[in-house]
């Protein structure tokens, strides 16, 4: 029960920001607002102050900042599309920007409160790839072939997505032990087939060891590089689906994800409240960053489909006629929707 409620509050969160992005935007632009609403469905609660219906509704996913004159025409210089492009375009773009503004607040809270880890070797196995190229324990890896990999984290990725990559560079730092200072290095490794592992290997161990930040820079340093980390998983699983080398069946939905979120309040439980507050808030972070990044795709009903239009409008000089925008728009409506309920029954049939 508690893990629902806490899945209820996380989806709340993520999506009122979202749409608080679009909300502050139109009301800079001039743009009334009739309704900005959380959730999906019939209204369980809802107020309403000068111009605007304020709603919660009763599925708790989704929500709408619905602006006047935003999918019809209309006369009232208020409404939407009566706007400039550039300002509608920044009333659209400022949704999954907000979700990023989201994203990067909550790995300053993360980081403040667990520190970050570092790509520190532990051990370098003898005769191995890494051994003969003068890797050493506690070295620090900070680049392999044209990847950052400054956590630890980008590393395990790297190798997660790049398994048959013969590596030829990588670049560490070593602290000399005379004078205490930092010296770069860049040495060529060529990994060697394991049979045991059935993957290439250097021959390195990597420790978690998360150190605490000691800065506010080092703060914003690593709170960006952790809100960077889950765009970059979002961007790569998307390659991997449209590659093909992950499938529809892989992908995770509403119940998926309350499932992720319960394992997660669960397993920090286990260590103490503060650990499950952090595992809760990693999971903020990237379905977060996630609905930023896939807002942005050029999909009609999506933010990204929507700027793809002005864009359009930008380049011919007048409006696509709003019939035919509605009518793709709905399209890709009932495509996404028939999506999202296949991804439901499949969490169903996997999870539960």
């Amino acid at each position: 029960m508690i893990s629902i409620i806490v899945a209820i509050l996380v989806f709340g969160l993520i999506v009122m920001i979202h749409e608080f992005g679009h909300f502050i935007f139109a009301k800079l632009n001039g743009i009334s607002v009739v309704e900005f609403s959380i959730g999906m469905g019939p209204r369980l609660l809802h107020f309403k102050k000068g111009e605007t219906t304020y709603s919660i509704k009763a599925l708790p996913i989704g929500g709408s900042c619905m602006m006047l004159g935003e999918d019809e025409e209309n006369p009232d210089d208020r409404a939407f599309n009566n706007k400039s492009i550039l300002a509608r375009m920044s009333v659209i773009f400022a949704g999954p920007v907000f979700n990023f503004i989201l994203a990067f607040v909550l790995a300053l809270i993360l980081v403040g409160m667990s520190g970050y880890d570092i790509t520190v070797i532990n051990e370098v196995a003898e005769g191995s790839p890494a051994y003969e190229a003068g890797l050493q324990p506690g070295d620090r890896l900070i680049r392999v072939n044209d990847e950052n990999v400054t956590l630890l984290r980008d590393y395990v990725l790297y190798n997660l997505t790049n398994p048959d990559e013969l590596m030829n560079q990588v670049e560490y730092v070593r602290t000399n032990t005379a004078t205490g200072q930092e010296e770069h290095h860049v040495v060529n490794v060529t990994p060697e087939y394991s049979e045991e592992e059935n993957r290439y290997l250097i021959g390195i161990s990597l420790g978690r060891e998360n150190i605490p930040v000691k800065s506010p820079l080092q703060l914003i340093k690593y709170g960006y590089l952790e809100m960077e980390y889950d765009v970059k998983v979002t961007v790569i699983s998307l390659g991997m689906l449209l590659s093909g080398k992950a499938s529809v069946n892989d992908l995770s939905g509403p119940v998926g994800i309350v499932v992720m979120i319960d394992d997660s309040v669960k397993a920090g439980l286990t260590v103490g409240i503060a650990a499950a507050v952090m595992n809760v808030l990693s999971m903020c972070i990237l379905l977060s960053a996630n609905l930023g990044v896939m807002n942005l795709l050029p999909i009609p009903a999506l933010d990204g489909g929507r700027l793809l239009f002005l864009i359009i409008e930008a380049i011919r000089g007048k409006r696509m006629p709003p019939e035919k925008e509605g009518m793709v728009n709905l399209i890709s409506l009932m495509a996404l929707m028939a999506l999202m309920l296949f991804v439901i029954f499949n969490d169903i049939s996997r999870f539960l």
